[in-house]
């Protein structure tokens, strides 16, 4: 290996799925943020922008750098569904720093959903199209860019966007529920998932999780019969996810874990606003409980991913 293969080596395998680790810490930020916790909702924001900035940065390199890895990178079967990670983050980057600038969420928002529109509509146009797709390529991960979509709606409503939010909130809904089919015959009627891919049943509690906070944005804060039915299905998806706990503590550590991080902490957001509305004390002590939770979460993944990085077991050749 040449000194420019060393140099480009890791950045030509810096993954796209990195973008999740922005996904999880703004999840945490938003519910520090929603349980009062303003001190540490602004150092996690302030975490949250340096890695963000710092992610992208290093991304934009490598599609200046390695432009043929990242052409890779989308044209693989479940690595492309990845990508609208990238505006899902400006989205949920709009929706935390709306405490501090209007102005600076507004243009966070109207960014975020473009590069959502371009980005979810390509990876939805790439599985229509002419590209062979096989059952064994679904995974949770599909879910993904139909997430960003209902994001979008939960950001927009509050900046005053009520009718594109219902067009992101209703798009999302509907391919979330196609999707659902796709992905549970596949879970079912299939081969497992590959163990790396195992952490990514987690997702299934954010479409949801965070369609609970889309409606509740919409529907002024009440808790009618559609809240109550989408934070229950959270529940539900929740506790599926349990099932496979075992299996799951006894995989080694892989990116994907941070597929972990996101749908816990918008979990943990819906039962903190649900205990609010409904005035339940039960509910909002599991929502601090569960804070907590996704607080030693997110640092221990963030540690475990920095030592993956030093003894090069990310950012290296699948």
């Amino acid at each position: 290996m040449n000194n420019e293969e060393k140099k480009t080596g890791w950045l030509e395998n810096f993954p796209v799925l990195l973008f999740t680790v922005i996904m999880g810490y703004s999840g945490l930020t938003l519910a520090l943020q929603i349980a009062g916790e303003v001190y540490l909702s602004k150092i996690t924001l302030l975490i949250t922008t340096c890695l963000f900035l710092l992610i992208l940065l290093i991304y934009i390199m490598k599609i200046i750098v390695c432009r043929n890895s990242v052409i890779h990178e989308w044209q693989h079967p479940i690595k492309i569904s990845f990508f609208p990670a990238i505006s899902i983050s400006i989205l949920l980057l709009s929706m935390l720093f709306k405490t501090f600038s209007i102005e600076i969420a507004t243009i966070l928002w109207l960014v975020g959903i473009a590069a959502q529109t371009l980005l979810a509509l390509s990876v939805l146009a790439n599985w229509i199209g002419n590209r062979p797709y096989k059952t064994i390529h679904i995974s949770p991960a599909w879910f993904i860019p139909t997430v960003g979509n209902i994001i979008a709606a939960v950001g927009g409503v509050d900046l005053g966007f009520i009718q594109i939010s219902w067009i992101f909130f209703s798009a999302g809904v509907i391919f979330w529920i196609l999707l659902l089919t796709l992905v549970f015959n596949r879970l079912i009627f299939h081969d497992p998932l590959p163990e790396r891919m195992v952490p990514t049943l987690a997702i299934l509690v954010a479409p949801p999780a965070v369609t609970f906070l889309a409606w509740i944005k919409f529907n002024g804060g009440n808790v009618d019969s559609m809240a109550h039915a989408m934070y229950g299905a959270s529940i539900a998806f929740l506790a599926l996810t349990l099932t496979q706990a075992r299996l799951l503590i006894q995989l080694a550590f892989s990116l994907s874990w941070w597929a972990l991080s996101f749908p816990f902490a918008a979990l943990v957001s819906a039962t903190m606003i649900y205990g609010t509305s409904l005035n339940s004390q039960l509910h909002l002590l599991l929502g601090r409980a569960g804070v907590f939770l996704l607080f030693l979460l997110i640092v221990g993944l963030s540690l475990r991913t920095v030592l993956a990085f030093f003894r090069k077991e990310i950012c290296m050749p699948d």
